[in-house]
């Protein structure tokens, strides 16, 4: 009995050294055998793959990455309703005075109180009726802390798919590998179907089209830009956190869409805020108000990296010009930009430069 105390105590303590590591990230990582896709580059769809490439997708079925802690605390205190029926009443109790009315438009709002059958009593101490509400659960994706500088580009799949034997081929459901949303895999080598758009190789005969893929790779910092910063890729729908020169962490995000597109640009941020509501075109069909965003974080005027409960349609343009990312992503970036030292000058400065790799869509929604 006592060794099988022993052994269950030394269980126990393996257990929470291997959950402290995963929460600290970077800072206990085992070390890795570098991924240098060199042997793959002479990859010839539908040919024989060289055993050392073989070798290499074996060693590396996925990214060196650790994935960022969800954000359990805003995740289960705030709960996010959308308004429907519009235009909607809202009452100063249960069955009470209609005090307001929601307009036409795209409204949330977050609900405190479930305890009234038929009723939700929304932040601000107002009330409405469950029949001009309905929940909706956050994304619960978040994104990677990265651990080998990102040697190697990786990304993530858009959609639930087989991959295709070669560029330009069908699904194959038979002998593809299935990839199901946001699943995270790397890039060996590059090719083109007979229409020109690019595939990866992701795996022995298995390739992915571009355009069903958000791929993370390292830039060099604009110049001047030193510290903690991020880059915003909105061809690839893509953030890159970095220190210096260093990336630490990736995920995908939701820019603007056509006609509300993100500028282009290198910008600091100037405000931020554990939550904010969010509100704008007043009056017109295209009118929205959200309650209690979190973790927002402001740099180009009104334009703000933040949290997003409303979609999760991450890798895709989605926004009015913001940054969307999903509540654990935010937290993490909120609270990584608390760590920035201050410059010679005695400023803390968090830089964000959003740019395009790539040509993409200007016109209809969720488009790359």
């Amino acid at each position: 009995m006592e060794r099988l105390v022993r052994m269950r105590t030394t269980l126990i303590r393996v257990i929470a050294v291997m959950a402290l590591m995963l929460s600290v990230g970077a800072a206990f990582a085992p070390a890795t055998s570098a991924l240098d896709v060199t042997p793959c580059e002479d990859v010839v769809p539908g040919a024989p793959i060289a055993q050392e490439c073989l070798a290499l997708m074996e060693s590396f079925p996925e990214p060196v990455v650790v994935q960022v802690p969800l954000d359990t605390l805003s995740l289960s205190t705030y709960s996010f309703w959308r308004v429907i029926n519009l235009p909607a009443n809202v009452h100063d109790t249960p069955n009470g005075a209609v005090i307001r009315q929601i307009p036409a438009g795209f409204h949330f709002v977050n609900v405190v109180d479930t305890s009234v059958e038929g009723w939700v009593q929304i932040e601000g101490g107002e009330w409405m009726s469950t029949s001009s509400v309905e929940f909706r659960e956050a994304s619960r994706f978040s994104g990677v802390q990265i651990l080998n500088g990102l040697e190697n580009q990786f990304a993530w799949a858009l959609g639930d798919l087989y991959t295709s034997n070669v560029p330009g081929g069908p699904q194959d459901a038979e002998n593809g590998r299935l990839l199901f949303r946001y699943d995270r895999i790397n890039i060996f080598a590059e090719a083109y179907d007979d229409e020109g758009w690019r595939w990866y190789l992701v795996g022995p005969d298995q390739w992915i089209e571009q355009r069903m893929v958000s791929k993370v790779f390292r830039i060099d910092p604009p110049e001047g830009v030193t510290g903690r910063w991020v880059a915003i890729d909105i061809y690839e729908q893509t953030l890159v956190a970095y220190e210096d020169e260093t990336p630490v962490f990736a995920t995908v995000i939701a820019t603007g869409l056509p006609g509300t597109d993100t500028n282009e640009g290198l910008f600091t941020v100037w405000a931020s805020l554990e939550r904010d509501r969010m509100s704008g075109f007043v009056g017109a069909p295209t009118a929205y108000d959200l309650q209690g965003v979190p973790w927002v974080m402001y740099f180009d005027d009104a334009i703000s990296l933040h949290g997003t409960y409303w979609h999760d349609d991450f890798g895709y343009r989605r926004s009015r010009g913001c940054v969307n990312l999903t509540i654990s992503d935010a937290r993490f970036l909120y609270r990584w930009f608390e760590g920035t030292e201050p410059d010679d000058s005695g400023q803390i400065v968090n830089h964000v430069y959003v740019w395009a790799s790539g040509e993409y869509s200007t016109t209809g929604a969720a488009t790359r």
